[in-house]
């Protein structure tokens, strides 16, 4: 697991108040919402404003493939990787 993903699995963690899961807990290639990990709707909100505030990006719903990045961990280190770069 790089670095990006183990510190994405602990943003989760701490933005959706899991307590009770660890990063270890989190595939990173799991499907974060639905039969996944079951985040819902107010769990995507929570998770992007708390991705935008720790990694400086912008996040623009209206954004192409934005549900896509927000897939997995995977999907979700490589859309913020990318951001990062721009």
């Amino acid at each position: 697991m790089n670095e990006l993903e183990l510190e994405l699995k602990m943003l989760v963690i701490e933005s959706l108040g899991l307590e009770d899961m660890t990063p270890a807990d989190i595939a990173s290639d799991a499907q974060l919402f639905g039969d996944g990990l079951g985040l819902d709707s107010v769990d995507a909100l929570e998770l992007g404003l708390a991705v935008q505030k720790r990694y400086g990006i912008t996040i623009d719903p209206e954004t192409r493939n934005m549900r896509e990045h927000f897939t997995s961990i995977n999907s979700l280190a490589a859309f913020v990787a990318a951001q990062r770069r721009a």
